[in-house]
């Protein structure tokens, strides 16, 4: 039965706060990381607060009668986006956050490395990938709220906004263990790309 209390609404600044929260309560494949990182900020930097900050017309929250319980995030230019990070955000986090030296392969690497990784420049957008699909985005929502069909109207309401906004396609990437989300993606539309890595899903819209 959905929860009737819960809404959608626009994101504002005063919600940054809880998008660091349940970022961090998510990273891990869905499941809170806040064991795994040595920063519980860390998760947010990448994949929250700047989406928030420099496209926040394309930024959604899920609110309960308990708070905020959820988020979608997305970019409608991905290499413009990209190219705004590097000027904007990463030099001054690169400055706190050193890449660690581990491999992808070794054991220990997990959210925390991830986000290393990202901040530090080692990932980057497939090319190929983005010129079909040039927009991107993130959603997370915590468990009180999974399930009700929440997570549904928030990516309506952002595939939406990206329509409108003339893009030709959106693409997410999903961890490998995830699979809960790689059967909602399908669930709603999304197709699976072939891929090494990270699960793709993509959605091409003309």
């Amino acid at each position: 039965m959905a929860d009737d209390s819960a809404q959608i609404r626009q994101y504002q600044p005063t919600d940054l706060d809880d998008l660091y929260r349940i970022c961090l309560q998510t990273a891990d494949s869905g499941q809170d990381a806040t064991a795994l990182v040595s920063d519980p900020m860390l998760p947010g930097h990448v994949f929250a607060a700047p989406y928030a900050i420099f496209e926040p017309s394309l930024a959604w929250v899920l609110e309960d009668a308990a708070g905020v319980a959820g988020y979608v995030l997305g970019a409608l230019d991905t290499n413009a986006f990209d190219e705004l990070l590097e000027r904007r955000w990463w030099p001054a986090l690169r400055a706190r956050y050193p890449l660690d030296p581990r491999p992808i392969a070794d054991p220990a690497w997990g959210p925390e490395q991830l986000a290393l990784h990202v901040i530090n420049g080692m990932v980057r957008a497939d090319p190929a990938l983005v010129s079909r699909y040039p927009s991107h985005l993130h959603i997370d929502l915590l468990p009180r709220v999974q399930g009700r069909g929440h997570g549904r109207r928030m990516m309506e309401t952002l595939l939406a906004a990206l329509r409108a906004g003339h893009s030709r396609g959106v693409h997410l990437h999903v961890g490998r263990a995830n699979e809960r989300a790689a059967g909602f993606y399908r669930h709603i539309g999304l197709t699976e790309l072939p891929a090494d890595g990270p699960r793709v899903f993509t959605m091409q819209f003309c």
